[in-house]
C-alpha cells in the first residue's frame, strides 16, 4: 500500500477522525493520504519507514519509526532525596515508579556532596527484595542505589501471577482457622509474614497493567485478550489482596486469644471460613474459566454465608467481654472474605456476560 501526504484541513471530518478516499493506482496498489500535521510531528521525509500494526478489531495502527526508537530506549528514572528523608517515603517514590513500569530506578542524593544513609539504604534494599518482583540491585554505594527489573511479560504472565496470589490467599486463611483452633502462635505469625508475598505479586500484577494500558500492543504479552481486561483484573487482583490482608487479621486475632474457644462458637467459625474460602476459589476459578454461571453460582451462596455470619454472633453472645471482640473480628473479617468473593464474581459477570446474549 503506498501513502500520500496530505493536508487535510479542509478534508472531510468525522467525529474522532478525519476521512478519506483509498485510491488504486497501477491496477493493483492501493494508496491513501495521512495529514501533513501527523508527518511535520513526528518528523518524517521521503523514504521513511512506518510500521502497520493489525489490531484485533480489524483496525490498523500506524507507527512512526521515530516512535518505535523511542519505544525501544530503556525506562529509566532518577529519584533524588535528602539525606534526612524518611525511608518509608522514598519506598513510596520506588513503588510508584515500579508501578508506572520503569526498568531502572536510580536513588541518589539531592546534593552530590552528600551521601544515602545507611538507614535509608537498608530500607530500600530490603522492600525491593522482599516485595518487587523481578527486581535486582544493581549499585549499592553511599552516593546510588540501583534498581533494575528483568523480568520480562511472557516469564510470568497476569494470569499466573494472579493465580499464585489466589493459591496463597486461600491457603493463609485455612491456615488462619487451624491457628485459631489450635491456638498455634507460630503458624498465626506464618500467616501474618505471607501476606507480603501476595503484595510482592499484587505490585507485580499492577505494573503489568498499568504498562498494558500505557501500551495497548503489550496486552497479549501479558497475557491478556483485549484492553476491556486490564479494568476487570485491576478490580480482581484488588480484591484478592484485601481476601489475603483479612486471611492476615485473623491470625491476628488469634495470637490474642488466651484460651481455646467455646466449641460450637468454633464450629460455626470453621463453617464460616470454609464457606468463605469455597466461594473465594470459586469465583477464581470462573475467571480463568470465564464461565458466567460458575461466577453466578457464587453470588447464589451470599446469603447462605450471612446466614452463618447470624449464627455465629448469636453463638457468642455468651462468650466473656475479653474474647467477644476478638471473635467478632474474625467474624467480620470471614464475611468481608466472602463478600469479596462475591465482588470477583461480579466482575466476571461483565467480562463474560456477551456469552449468554442470544
Amino acid at each position: 500500500m503506498a501513502i500520500e501526504m496530505t493536508d487535510l484541513s479542509h478534508s472531510p471530518r468525522k467525529q474522532g477522525g478525519e476521512t478519506r478516499k483509498l485510491q488504486v493506482t497501477g491496477g493493483s496498489t492501493y494508496i491513501v493520504s495521512l495529514p501533513k500535521k501527523w508527518i511535520t510531528r513526528n518528523q518524517l521525509k521521503k523514504g521513511g519507514l512506518l510500521t502497520f500494526l493489525e489490531e484485533d478489531d480489524g483496525s490498523l495502527s500506524i507507527i512512526s519509526s521515530s516512535e518505535l526508537v523511542r519505544k525501544e530506549k530503556p525506562d529509566e528514572a532518577f529519584i533524588r532525596i535528602s539525606p534526612n528523608e524518611n525511608p518509608g517515603t522514598i519506598i513510596r517514590k520506588v513503588v510508584s515508579t515500579y508501578l508506572l513500569g520503569y526498568n531502572l530506578i536510580r536513588i541518589k542524593p539531592r546534593d552530590q556532596q552528600q551521601q544515602l544513609s545507611s538507614k535509608q539504604r537498608n530500607a530500600i534494599k530490603t522492600f525491593a527484595r522482599d516485595l518487587l518482583v523481578g527486581t535486582e540491585i544493581v549499585t549499592d554505594t553511599p552516593t546510588e542505589l540501583t534498581l533494575q527489573v528483568l523480568l520480562s511479560y511472557p516469564e510470568l504472565s497476569i494470569q499466573s501471577a494472579l493465580r499464585r496470589m489466589c493459591i496463597i490467599a486461600s491457603s493463609m486463611h485455612k491456615d488462619a482457622l487451624a491457628a485459631l483452633r489450635e491456638l498455634d502462635s507460630q503458624l498465626a505469625k506464618s500467616v501474618i509474614a505471607t501476606d507480603d508475598e501476595v503484595d510482592r505479586f499484587n505490585l507485580y500484577v499492577i505494573r503489568q497493567l498499568k504498562m498494558a494500558i500505557q501500551n495497548p500492543r503489550i496486552i497479549k504479552e501479558i497475557g491478556l485478550t483485549t484492553s476491556r481486561d486490564c479494568l476487570g483484573y485491576r478490580l480482581v487482583t484488588k480484591s484478592v489482596e484485601r481476601a489475603a490482608d483479612h486471611a492476615a487479621n485473623v491470625a491476628e486475632n488469634a495470637l490474642l486469644l488466651k484460651s481455646p474457644m467455646d466449641k460450637e462458637v468454633l464450629r460455626y467459625l470453621e463453617e464460616m471460613s470454609n464457606l468463605a474460602v469455597s466461594m473465594f476459589e470459586t469465583a477464581i476459578e470462573s475467571l480463568f474459566r470465564l464461565d458466567f454461571n460458575l461466577a453466578e453460582s457464587v453470588i447464589q451462596k451470599t446469603k447462605e454465608i450471612n446466614f452463618t455470619m447470624k449464627e455465629a454472633l448469636l453463638s457468642s453472645r455468651n462468650i466473656g467481654t475479653e474474647e467477644i471482640a476478638n471473635i467478632r473480628m474474625v467474624i467480620e473479617s470471614l464475611r468481608r472474605t466472602a463478600e469479596y468473593a462475591s465482588d470477583i464474581a461480579e466482575i466476571v459477570l461483565n467480562m463474560t456476560v456477551e456469552s449468554v446474549i442470544e
